[in-house]
């Protein structure tokens, strides 16, 4: 299969996300890009699960990163017995998909892949580090396939010249909706909001939409209320880290608020993503508290007083009713329909 991520920018090139080499995963330092590119090596996959958790990479990215890390613990493991050696596998799978709480089982469906492919080539006298981290390229290509068809439906919602407001980074739909706008001729303008405290909306997203040649304007968070109020903003759109059955969406910290600002000025808010077939409600979703001392710097530089206190969710909650439309592969759903997509959805990592 073709890799999918041709005339995509530069975060979003495979090696340039998260790749196994040599004993080594190389993974882009999201924190600090467009800044710096720089990249973190991981000799272990305890190190991979580390980055996870410092948030060197974010948004999708981790699911690349696991599976490269699943990669190097094969490599890890390649000195022990075979059952000794499975079970090393099992436990990476483990460590890594729990990297981050709230996404754990969105990884885990990617780790316990990985472990069952390096499990079975193991039992077969093969290669289990080529095995998965050619397994880790074909669920690339997967997800960048699906969301491709994501990015259609979403594109379909949207005129030309029509102004699009983001928040976070929403990883492979950014890019398959950048790459199917110049393939249509649609000239979107986007304002990104800055996204508080590590940056993506300016840093990622918007070096994104500028690399590919977009109007792009960066707001500060607490600038989306005049922004809609003097300012012709068309749709808000945002990925979600969690999408509930009856249609709760978990997503970068400031989500909410946006949300509750697009209703008050008629503009409609389509998440993009996938229900989780384990997260019925609101209550089955785990809110990651961060160390409160990253909403105290950036960049390692601190901006407060050393008597001031942070506090760091990571995610907020926004209700159904706030929420126009999650934008899938299949179609366009209420949110209050996504038991239909359940019904005929299929996993895709």
């Amino acid at each position: 299969m073709k890799r999918q991520d041709y005339n995509l920018p530069y975060l979003l090139k495979y090696e340039n996300v998260a790749w196994y080499e040599n004993g080594k995963v190389e993974i882009l330092d999201r924190r600090i890009y467009p800044i710096k590119k720089e990249k973190v090596v991981c000799e272990s996959y305890v190190d991979v699960a580390k980055a996870i958790t410092d948030m060197v990479t974010q948004s999708a990215g981790p699911y690349t990163a696991v599976g490269m890390g699943m990669a190097l613990a094969a490599f890890e493991s390649k000195k022990l017995k075979e059952e000794d050696r499975i079970e090393f596998l099992k436990e990476a799978s483990h460590v890594l998909s729990h990297a981050r709480p709230t996404t754990a089982n969105r990884m885990g469906l990617i780790t316990e892949k990985s472990y069952e492919v390096g499990r079975d080539a193991i039992k077969s006298g093969k290669d289990p580090i080529a095995a998965i981290k050619q397994d880790t390229v074909d669920s690339l290509n997967r997800r960048y396939s699906v969301m491709e068809r994501v990015a259609e439906n979403l594109i379909n919602l949207l005129e030309d010249d029509s102004v699009v407001l983001t928040q976070c980074y929403g990883e492979t739909i950014i890019g398959m909706l950048l790459r199917l706008a110049k393939e249509k001729n649609k000239n979107i303008k986007f304002y990104c909001a800055e996204t508080r405290p590590f940056f993506q909306g300016a840093r990622l997203t918007a070096s994104c939409c500028a690399e590919m040649g977009f109007d792009t304007t960066v707001v500060t968070d607490n600038m989306v209320a005049w922004l809609l109020e003097n300012n012709r903003v068309d749709l808000f759109t945002s990925a979600a880290d969690t999408i509930t059955a009856d249609g709760h969406i978990a997503n970068k910290i400031g989500t909410y608020q946006i949300a509750i600002l697009c209703e008050r000025f008629n503009v409609p808010y389509y998440v993009t993503g996938f229900p989780d077939r384990d997260k019925k409600d609101r209550n089955s979703i785990i809110i990651e508290m961060r160390d409160p001392e990253q909403a105290l710097k950036f960049l390692d530089i601190k901006i407060t007083d050393d008597n001031v206190k942070g506090i760091y969710p990571s995610f907020d909650i926004t209700p159904p009713n706030l929420i126009k439309g999650v934008v899938t592969d299949k179609g366009v759903y209420g949110p209050e329909k996504l038991n239909l997509y359940l019904e005929e959805a299929t996993k895709f990592y």
